[in-house]
């Protein structure tokens, strides 16, 4: 027996089509700025604030270049010991520690604009920070030491 799966009442109609969505699965629109959920490699990019660096190629260099200065500090605060060794009382030492922390993720929130270019400063910043101040090889030469 012949149905027609179109008619009413019949239980085999289709499902309507699935609605339109504008943006892709990589792309989520909040507010004027365009967020990533993948790695993507642009200078194009909103790196911790609405609107920067914008468009403009300058502008990025100069965010990867905060950035990367930023990853330094960090290191430079985790491996000093300037302020462990001093007889710095204990409210200092936790101011140090609360900016250490708190650059470190604002850092991460950099990371997480998903810049492939981003990433590769906050590592590299990193790598150069641990080797200056961190490492054993330079341990004679830590400027921070008291």
């Amino acid at each position: 027996m012949d149905h027609d799966h179109n008619m009413p009442g019949m239980g085999g109609m289709s499902p309507p089509p699935p609605r339109q969505n504008h943006m892709n699965n990589n792309e989520h629109m909040m507010g004027m700025g365009l967020t990533h959920m993948t790695f993507f490699w642009s200078k194009n990019a909103e790196i911790l604030f609405s609107g920067w660096p914008g468009t403009r190629t300058g502008m990025y260099v100069l965010a990867l270049i905060c950035v990367f200065v930023l990853s330094l500090l960090v290191e430079w605060l985790s491996n000093c010991n300037y302020f462990k060794g001093n007889k710095a009382n204990g409210l200092v030492q936790t101011f140090v520690h609360g900016v250490k922390i708190g650059l470190a993720y604002l850092l991460m929130l950099a990371v997480m604009s998903f810049n492939v270019g981003v990433f590769i400063v906050v590592v590299a910043g990193h790598t150069l920070g641990y080797f200056l101040f961190g490492s054993r090889t330079n341990s004679e030469n830590n400027a921070c030491q008291a």
